[in-house]
């Protein structure tokens, strides 16, 4: 696969995917951080290109259809400010040959029909701005999209850009070569969300622990009450075969209530003693500890998702638990999801994991099968 450092890129337009898709709040940027990242891309390609196009979505805007709320308008003055130059905002893809300016923004590429479903004319369109395409927007690699996969069948040449292979680098090195044991944390809501992911980690990890609702299925499949507790019947069986490939950790004691909300009240119980009316929110003290003690003696840990409700107080102590504990471990840790950055940013761990992945989605869907469309097509 080509990267983008080893392309000559002199006196050619060149044409990047970034992920711009910053949080904003009536055109004010809350969060540069995925911006920030991008800089040193855009710079690479400005050393010595011609001239620069970028591209990328904001939010979930009605396809065809211009909304000023989900314009990068505010992205492109961001831009303009941080690189020192004019960054000229290309609102109709047919306006780009009278623009001067050597580096431009794509209006959000939502806005364009055909994006979505990888339109083959609006993929060629976007190839013919171009003589060399760089893929660098990790948090959109799994969608196979006419700005992602599409431009990059038709470009001239197309490579990837330095972010997307730091994420690809450390991806693999957990699947290929990590250091035993390998333990992944799993948790979320919903173990339909997350199946796939826990299938293939079942053949990859030494340990799984699960959390949150994902917990509940597993425990039903040991044959434990959950009590009002959210759980998927018809995936009990699938859980069962999970458990019988890998050891799954489970929750031995839990923190429960009859409702979620801030003014809930929460009790601490085993597992065994929940009653028809309460609800797993978090898990317990004794869980907590057997955790810690696993992800102490780790050598690589992958972790998405957390093991409660961790937005509400008095059922957040399971996430705070484990969160601290993978800071703690000398493992090699990796992280993605956005619960889990909320997380990690809620008790201020960033420093001691090793690697943060920024895509959601992608995170995921690699976890699931090692593959992902726009690396695919960059194979090709």
């Amino acid at each position: 696969m080509r990267m983008m450092e080893e392309v000559d890129m002199a006196n050619r337009r060149v044409l990047i995917r970034l992920d711009l898709n910053v949080p904003m709040h009536q055109g004010i940027i809350d969060s540069s951080i995925r911006i920030d990242k991008a800089l040193p891309t855009i710079k690479l390609a400005l050393k010595t290109a011609s001239n620069v196009v970028i591209m990328s979505h904001l939010g979930r805007p009605k396809e065809d259809t211009f909304d000023q709320k989900y314009s990068l308008d505010p992205v492109a003055k961001y831009l303009a400010q941080k690189l020192d130059t004019n960054v000229s905002l290309c609102r109709n893809i047919s306006d780009l040959a009278s623009l001067q300016s050597k580096l431009i923004l794509l209006e959000n590429v939502r806005f364009n029909k055909g994006e979505s479903e990888n339109c083959e004319q609006l993929s060629k369109r976007y190839a013919a701005m171009c003589d060399i395409f760089v893929m660098d927007a990790f948090a959109t690699a799994h969608r196979a999209q006419a700005s992602t996969y599409g431009v990059a069948k038709y470009a001239p040449i197309s490579c990837m850009g330095p972010l997307l292979k730091r994420e690809v680098e450390f991806l693999n090195f957990c699947f290929s070569s990590p250091k035993k044991p390998v333990v992944a944390i799993v948790g979320g809501s919903k173990v339909s969300s997350k199946l796939g992911v826990l299938e293939n980690l079942a053949n990859r990890v030494d340990s799984l622990i699960v959390g949150g609702g994902i917990a509940n299925t597993f425990l039903v499949a040991a044959n434990k009450d959950v009590g009002k507790s959210l759980y998927e019947k018809q995936l009990v069986d699938r859980a069962r075969a999970i458990m019988d490939k890998v050891e799954v950790i489970l929750p031995s004691d839990v923190v429960v209530s009859t409702e979620i909300s801030d003014k809930s009240v929460a009790l601490k119980k085993l597992v065994d003693d929940i009653g028809p009316d309460e609800m797993i929110l978090d898990i317990g003290i004794s869980s907590s500890e057997r955790v810690s003690k696993i992800l102490e003696a780790s050598g690589t840990i992958i972790w998405n998702g957390p093991v409660g409700v961790f937005e509400i107080e008095q059922f957040s102590e399971g996430t705070k638990s484990v969160s601290v504990a993978v800071s703690e471990s000398g493992a090699f840790s990796i992280a993605g999801g956005g619960d889990t950055l909320a997380a990690i940013e809620k008790y201020k761990i960033s420093e001691n994991i090793s690697y943060i992945s920024t895509g959601g989605g992608a995170f995921l869907k690699f976890l699931e099968n090692g593959r992902l469309p726009a690396i695919d097509i960059l194979n090709q």
